[in-house]
Order: structure tokens, then sequence, then C-alpha cells
């Protein structure tokens, strides 16, 4: 019953950003450090949010890999004891 009610969560989600994406098209002026693009908003949000999200991924994998380096050498000190 719980993937059933993931996948509604997904769908709805999905069908959000459809209609966030065919409301918000007008182009906006985009300024990097060597010059300036013109791209549709949605396509500044989307790309904002997949990087915010790979971030706090990566931050988060990395935490959790020292973690369970912790967690190892805290079994092999109680194993030498």
């Amino acid at each position: 019953m719980k993937k059933q009610w993931n996948l509604i969560v997904v769908l709805l989600l999905v069908l959000i950003i459809a209609v966030f994406s065919v409301i918000n098209v007008e182009p906006v002026t985009v300024n990097y450090l060597f010059g300036k693009a013109e791209w549709p908003l949605i396509l500044v949000i989307v790309g904002s949010v997949l990087l915010g999200a790979l971030l706090a991924g990566l931050i988060g994998m990395m935490k959790i890999y020292q973690l369970q380096r912790t967690l190892k050498k805290a079994a092999v000190k109680t194993d030498d004891e």
C-alpha cells in the first residue's frame, strides 16, 4: 500500500511540475561570469532544484561514509579489547 501512495505522490508532483513549466515559459537573462544567456524560466528553476538536490545528496553521502568509517573503527576497538 505504501508503494501505491508513493506512486500517487510522484504523479502529483510530476503534474504540478508540468503545469508549472507550461506557465513559466518566458525567457529570462542569466548572467554568467563570462557572459549572458537567455533561458526559459522553468529550465532555470528545474536546473537549480536538481543541482541543489545533487549537492545535498553528495553531502549526505559523505556524512554517511564518515559515520560508517567511525562505526567500523569503534567496532575494531571493541573487538581488540
